[in-house]
């Protein structure tokens, strides 16, 4: 049958090409702008699908026009009082102005209960939009290659994502509920002081907001690329953590305890220079709004007083002034506060959006069928394939095994045994030729059904921080007690288990350290037989194991084997002398093929490992 060439992918995959650099995800990150990252969030806040969210977020926005105009409302009531209190002698008005202090202290009590209001009618929607886009995230995560993961460090992406989190719900408590109505509340009060005093006022007030806003601006782009160098900086030492503390048992073999302290401080010292240095640009900045601030209500009082003096203005003209240059301080030191940190956000937020726009090299066609396994049959059809363009692994491979065939594929090291595995499971995609399954090409059928159709037993099985039975239990989503107890004793691990103080609910460590490789391999086994796939692929399942503990893991793998296609590679020969069929590679091409008695008599490559291992082991 001639190759199918027809879904040949190119040598240079599209993720290799578009997978971005930490500096491009950097400068990425500058250039996100607030409407950009609320067109992103939007749809998880007024989702199509949900009226009550959309209900929510209707309420909440009532709620907080509600609070601003009762907000800027409240200083006439203050100013009635004091004039009321001004005029001696006449106790109607003195009366008048308990009440007016009554109304002002009902109208704050009114507006905090509104602005409280909005925030708990919010409450549900942004909690929502979080989870939500953080599921999304992690499932996007999910989806990326193999490729890509084996690229990225592990502590520097759960960083990335922490942090855009965080960031996330930064800008849903402030950008939304807090720059809006700021925005609103400082031109209500510019109408009321150009109205009911002077343009002269209005004038004052909106220069010492320009200026506010454009220190603010310019000091915070500035202090933007230090906190970027910081966080930089931050990563950098949180992956060194990272690493050191999963790597826990080799920097104990060799006495590197000292090592990784130094490694690590160092990494610690340029995070600490950064830190410093955004401390000092953060007083700088503190400072210079603060100056701002003062001189324009100083300006604004002066003005006031002015006119108290001259009769224009009473002296609740005087208060009403300062409780509305007070009103505009709060929040404008406010304002500086939240820019701050929604340029942190953006930038935080800037590399979570970068990676959710990662492409995923490997997916599924639209309207992509399940596969479907009649009998197990696997086929690799003239496949080429190679993990970059000018280095090619395997070359115009084609294997074949039969329903119920137990395949082995041997080979030095390097010479693309493992890869076969990698292809047959679609963590690549080949560049020549096509893996077909019962004659259905792996690449025209949903990753989800051909996962669920093979189970694998790795080399170095790796085990979540779980129970055993957890970690058996993996294998089939729903399995009861029963079901992951007869798959232990299948795989001959249920009488060890039986003999821990917990049993099943025996914890087995970071990665399954608490369990020796056997043991370990044994879960592995039992989480693959609950599978029940009818592909089987044992990836050197065996190798890293002694004599004693290889036969008798051999053994459980031989009935997890049976009724089953098994794809076997191999470093030991002995264990895979019984195969149906025998795959010799060499350099990524297959030399011999046969069973072990017909390689053994071409006397060929097969031969020539099968006595050098025979001699290395008596």
């Amino acid at each position: 049958m001639p190759a199918d060439t027809t879904s040949a992918q190119p040598a240079q995959n599209p993720e290799n090409k578009q997978t971005l650099t930490e500096e491009q995800l950097a400068d990425q990150a500058e250039r996100q702008s607030a409407l950009i990252v609320l067109r992103k969030v939007a749809p998880y806040l007024w989702p199509a699908d949900m009226a009550w969210v959309k209900r929510r977020v209707v309420w909440a926005m009532i709620a907080l026009l509600a609070s601003k105009l009762i907000t800027v409302a409240t200083p006439f009531f203050y100013k009635g009082a004091v004039d009321a209190l001004a005029e001696e002698g006449v106790p109607m008005l003195a009366l008048g102005a308990v009440g007016l202090t009554v109304a002002y202290g009902v109208a704050r009590l009114m507006g905090v209960g509104f602005q409280q209001l909005r925030d708990a009618i919010f409450a549900r929607v942004g909690q929502r939009a979080l989870r939500m886009l953080a599921l999304e995230t992690f499932e996007h995560i999910h989806r990326l290659s193999m490729r890509y993961h084996i690229t990225r460090k592990t502590g520097g992406l759960s960083r990335i994502i922490e942090r855009g989190v965080k960031g996330v719900d930064f800008l849903l408590r402030f950008l939304l509920f807090s720059i809006g109505p700021l925005i609103l509340e400082l031109l209500l009060i510019g109408i009321v002081l150009a109205v009911v005093f002077d343009i002269w006022y209005l004038a004052a007030v909106a220069v010492t907001i320009a200026l506010y806003v454009w220190f603010t601006f310019a000091i915070t782009e500035w202090r933007v690329k230090l906190r970027r160098q910081m966080n930089d900086q931050d990563t950098d030492a949180n992956q060194k953590a990272i690493d050191s503390l999963l790597n826990y048992e080799t920097v104990k073999y060799f006495g590197a305890e000292g090592r990784e302290a130094a490694r690590y401080d160092a990494a610690m010292e340029g995070y600490e220079a950064a830190a410093i240095k955004t401390n000092y640009s953060l007083a700088f900045l503190n400072f210079g709004q603060s100056l701002i601030i003062t001189c324009g209500l100083v300006a604004v009082m002066v003005m006031a007083a002015y006119g108290v003096q001259s009769g224009s203005l009473t002296v609740g003209d005087f208060v009403m002034v300062n409780a509305y240059m007070i009103q505009i301080t709060v929040p404008l030191n406010f304002l500086g506060t939240v820019y701050r940190e929604i340029r942190q956000a953006l930038v935080d937020m800037g590399q979570m959006f970068g990676l959710l726009e990662q492409p995923a090299e490997i997916a599924d066609k639209p309207d992509a069928p399940a596969l479907e396994v009649t009998g197990g049959q696997v086929v690799l059809e003239n496949v080429t394939f190679g993990y970059d363009s000018d280095r090619v692994i395997l070359r115009d491979a084609t294997i074949t095994a039969e329903p119920g065939q137990t395949v082995a594929i041997v080979g030095s090291t390097g010479s693309g045994k493992s890869t076969i595995g990698r292809l047959l499971f679609r963590f690549y995609d080949v560049q020549e030729g096509a893996v077909k399954i019962d004659g259905q090409d792996v690449r025209d059928v949903t990753q989800l059904s051909l996962h669920q159709a093979i189970g694998v037993v790795p080399q170095d099985t790796v085990l979540f921080n779980d129970t055993i039975g957890y970690n058996i239990a993996y294998g089939r989503d729903g399995a009861t007690r029963a079901d992951i107890e007869a798959a232990a004793r299948d795989a001959q691990i249920h009488d060890f288990i039986m003999t821990l103080p917990n049993g099943y609910e025996t914890t087995v460590g970071e990665r399954g350290l608490k369990l020796s490789g056997g043991e370990k391999q044994r879960v592995g086994i039992a989480r693959t037989l609950l599978k029940d796939p009818p592909i089987l692929l044992l990836d050197e399942a065996t190798s890293a194991l002694d004599s004693d503990t290889e036969h008798e893991i051999q053994d459980a793998l031989n009935r997890a084997g049976q009724g089953r296609t098994v794809l076997t590679i191999a470093h030991r020969l002995s264990t895979i002398a019984d195969a149906d069929k025998i795959v010799v590679l060499e350099k990524g091409r297959i030399v011999e093929q046969g069973n072990h008695e017909t390689l053994l008599a071409q006397d060929g490559r097969y031969a020539q490992l099968w006595h050098r291992q025979q001699a290395e082991e008596s």
